[in-house]
């Protein structure tokens, strides 16, 4: 037995070992199973094993200290007595236990985010009785956790002998201070002059992810959940920043308020008379573009939508600005650009912020956030309520309206249904209404009612496809025998994309979502090419219905915008990217910039220098984005933002 695996320390010792021997094989297996989507070199995967070494160690640093402490300071009597030898092994048992749980939770979020732990991770935490329920709805339980039980009494009892050592040599303090202050430097250091950053080694994003580690991943998310924009990314001087954005903001039909700099109000203008029609807006979860039939899909997967985009105003360039629900709810409620961090739904002080509830409930209508599920997830209620809806969610629902459901909401059919029965009862009292649907059945664990559709419960994702589609075609039909039918807007929009994985730091093409607006009577069928944003889908909307008001909105009527102010927002919680001209900019913390060629059709990225692109664009939308939020100037005033027909 080595003679550093004696005394008190040796229990530090053969955690580390056993840390980074499961966390190497964690990579190793990350590696195989991503094999072929990675295309790198030996020496790209060298490097990725090396520098991932380097972060295990680091982790495993960090996650000692407590150990460390406890083996310095417990004194020798306590630590040599017969009952506190007996709980070493049950403790070293725990500890190999939560090691190798950790290794298989990472196998399952690769699994479905292709990414080691992330903020995504820290985001579903949160929600434990959600993610408790996810994870017994979609996996095998018991059977996993029973199976790495016994994965850790075999590894414990292989490392019986080396545990037993660690109670049997009296250890003086001065040694025991000396061990202790050469481990606690690895933390230390780490600390001072180590981050995330230190597995950013490749343009590839799989090679980058290898390199790191996930636990560290996790807490450096969790520290990192909201990113002051000043602090963290490339800026401009703020005098410029204002100037340019009003610059980019404009559009034909509209004209400023004021000549204060910060100040975007906008005045804008239809040509004609009002269309006050009902508006049915159907979000549907994680609904990405390659998933659907007319935009190339030979699955058959989606024959309702394909059949609806025919008789649709169908944008087909229109790009998620995230890979979050939450995401996808800011942009299309307040037509705005993400901004680093956390979503402003799940934020402080998002209360009365200017958004499309208000301006259609300055008009009278209805408005209502219709959720399957439990909208106290990720904020939902709370954002909705106060930004000028009222809420609908499974708490409002009936026993008797509820045939199905899983851990996230009511099946598609059942929210439908209770939207149906919410209009119907705005018809009837003479009212418009503005019903602003969030969809659930679309989301792991793809459970639906049988008999739908012919891919079985529970299969797959391309099940959960396949079951929306039939749903949202059931709920148009239902509709269409309506009283009201006839003079209704149907919007239907993915919140976000299914997966944004791949080799690049943002891989532009999985943002990629369908948008169709399907009214019959009122707007003629058409393809749409317009590069454009989630964030432009609310302007668009309301120039369709020819409403004249004064707006905030960062996103543009796709109808009012020439082709050299086309542009997209895409990204993650750090990165925040940027299209234009065929040219993604990137900004990222620590003030990086990056930039690429961008190929549409075969959705690939050539690195080019940043100052080639419009990086000074990209800076003024970020930054004014996160500075309006802060200094509160993008929110709803009833007197400032009253119904302005036709002026």
């Amino acid at each position: 037995m080595p003679n550093f695996i004696k005394g008190r320390f040796g229990l530090v010792y053969l955690f580390f070992i056993t840390f980074i021997v499961l966390a190497a094989l964690t990579r190793t297996v990350l590696a195989i199973k991503s094999w072929g989507m990675i295309d790198a070199d030996i020496g790209s995967f060298a490097l990725a094993f090396v520098t991932g070494l380097l972060m295990d160690v680091i982790t495993a640093g960090y996650l000692a200290i407590p150990l460390v402490l406890y083996a310095l300071l417990v004194p020798s009597k306590i630590y040599h007595h017969r009952l506190h030898t007996l709980l070493i092994y049950p403790f070293f048992l725990v500890v190999i236990y939560s090691l190798i749980f950790s290794g298989v939770s990472e196998w399952f979020f690769w699994d479905e985010f292709s990414s080691r732990f992330n903020f995504i991770a820290v985001d579903y935490l949160v929600y434990t009785s959600e993610l408790i329920g996810n994870i017994r709805e979609s996996y095998p339980l018991n059977t996993i956790l029973g199976i790495i039980l016994v994965a850790s009494i075999l590894l414990k009892l292989l490392l019986f002998p080396a545990v037993r050592q660690v109670h049997r040599t009296v250890m003086p303090f001065r040694t025991r201070l000396r061990h202790a202050t050469q481990i606690l430097l690895i933390p230390l250091l780490a600390f001072v002059f180590v981050d995330a950053s230190l597995s950013h080694i490749s343009s590839n994003r799989y090679i980058n992810e290898l390199a790191s580690n996930g636990i560290y991943n996790f807490f450096s998310a969790f520290r990192n959940n909201e990113l002051d924009y000043e602090t963290y990314y490339r800026t401009e001087d703020e005098a410029k920043v204002w100037p340019k954005l009003r610059q980019l903001l404009a559009q034909d039909n509209a004209r400023y308020l004021s000549d204060k700099a910060n100040d975007i109000t906008r005045r804008t203008s239809a040509n004609g008379p009002e269309k006050p029609l009902n508006v049915i807006w159907i979000t549907v979860e994680s609904l990405s573009a390659s998933y659907l039939g007319f935009f190339g899909n030979d699955q058959g997967l989606s024959p309702e939508l394909d059949k609806l985009s025919r008789d649709s105003l169908n944008f087909t360039s229109l790009y998620a600005t995230g890979t979050r629900t939450v995401r996808g709810l800011e942009a299309l409620s307040l037509s705005i650009p993400p901004t680093p961090g956390r979503s402003i739904v799940k934020r402080p002080n998002n209360e009365n912020m200017f958004s499309i509830g208000h301006i259609f409930r300055a008009r009278g209508y209805d408005t209502r956030f219709t959720y399957g599920g439990y909208g106290y997830f990720d904020n939902m209620n709370y954002f909705f309520e106060h930004n000028g809806f009222d809420i609908v969610d499974r708490t409002d629902m009936e026993d008797d309206e509820i045939q199905f459901a899983n851990i996230w909401g009511v099946s598609d059919e059942d929210l439908f249904n209770r939207a149906l029965k919410d209009m119907d009862q705005s018809h009837r009292q003479g009212k418009k209404f503005f019903n602003f649907i969030m969809t659930t059945s679309n989301h792991r664990p793809f459970t639906y009612p049988d008999g739908r559709i012919d891919i079985p419960s529970h299969s797959n994702r391309e099940g959960g496809v396949k079951y929306t589609d039939y749903a949202i075609g059931r709920f148009i039909e239902q509709a269409r025998q309506k009283p009201w039918f006839k003079d209704s807007v149907f919007v239907i929009v993915a919140d976000h994309c299914a997966s944004s994985a791949g080799e690049a730091e943002l891989q532009f093409n999985k943002y990629l979502i369908p948008f169709l607006i399907y009214s019959p009577a009122h707007i003629q069928p058409k393809t749409v090419t317009t590069l454009a944003s989630q964030i432009d889908v609310a302007p668009t909307l309301l120039g369709l219905l020819n409403f004249s008001y004064d707006s905030k909105f960062y996103g543009r009527d796709i109808f009012h915008t020439t082709p050299d102010e086309e542009r997209a927002f895409i990204g993650n919680y750090q990165k925040l990217g940027y299209m234009k001209n065929g040219r993604l900019t990137i900004l990222s913390p620590r003030k990086e910039v990056s930039a690429y060629r961008v190929d549409f059709d075969k959705g690939t990225t050539t690195p080019i220098p940043p100052e080639a692109t419009d990086l000074a664009e990209a800076i003024t939308y970020y930054q004014s984005a996160d500075l309006a939020f802060k200094n509160r100037l993008n929110r709803w005033t009833e007197p400032e933002h009253r119904i302005a027909k036709n002026q």
